[in-house]
């Protein structure tokens, strides 16, 4: 008999087992996974690129976004990290994989980037190892990995961790376009999240309410020869959090 359960981590870390154990690419659990993800550097993946995305790329240009610190979640091999640093952020990268790591440290170096990246669970190194508050923080691709109850996680990272007058930009799955379209209970039932989630445009309005909304687009396509990564299927969002809250 367990009845261990006594605060809402308990809660999340029993959700977290609902799901099927090969479904996991939140947890530290799933830092196997994710390393043979990349292990193969020249698979044709179009992020495996070292280049930014191409919404980052503007919002800088435009500047729509500043600061001085910055956290990439999901960072994976660096490359908005190390475009974060060489656009003058003290840039904090996180990612689940040591092998994404190692690829990122590679990169770092030979362009001469100075980023401090942390391999592990970007929710347990909040407030400790992760320190805000951030001006801005990134994330292209780690949300739509979350299963549903985790973005009550993500919401505490937020709000822990972004600056007043910070933004958090993110590129996620498009409904329609790229992701499962199941409801949140049907992922439940089926224990698995089916390659990632779709978000639609109201979905993201809604979960990030607390923020404002800066811009909320579908991502550019950019081709394979373009100094920018973009895929239609991606949203392309920007929130701010006000001052004050």
């Amino acid at each position: 008999m367990d009845r261990s359960i006594r605060d809402v981590e308990d809660v999340l870390r029993l959700l977290d087992g609902l799901f099927a154990p090969d479904a996991d690419r939140w947890t530290e659990g799933a830092a196997g996974w994710w390393d043979g993800f990349y292990a193969d550097r020249g698979r044709p993946v179009p992020f495996f690129a070292a280049k930014p995305d191409e919404s980052l790329v503007a919002w800088l240009e435009q500047g729509t976004i500043g600061g001085r610190r910055a956290l990439d979640l999901g960072c994976g091999p660096g490359r908005n990290a190390l475009h974060l640093a060489a656009r003058g952020f003290a840039v904090d990268a996180v990612d689940l994989s040591p092998a994404a790591l190692v690829w990122a440290r590679e990169r770092a170096r030979e362009s001469g980037a100075e980023v401090r990246f942390l391999c592990g669970d970007a929710f347990a190194l909040a407030g400790a190892e992760l320190s805000g508050p951030y001006d801005l923080i990134y994330d292209s691709g780690c949300f739509h990995h979350l299963p549903p109850h985790r973005r009550i996680s993500y919401l505490a990272l937020l709000d822990r961790l972004l600056a007043p007058g910070g933004h958090l930009a993110l590129t996620c799955f498009a409904a329609g376009s790229m992701g499962s379209e199941l409801s949140d209970a049907e992922l439940y039932r089926t224990g698995r999240l089916h390659g990632g989630l779709a978000y639609g445009a109201d979905d993201l309005r809604r979960i990030f309410a607390p923020l404002t909304e800066v811009e909320l687009r579908r991502m550019r396509d950019e081709p394979e020869d373009a100094p920018c990564f973009g895929e239609h299927f991606l949203w392309a969002a920007l929130f701010r959090r006000e001052p004050g809250t």
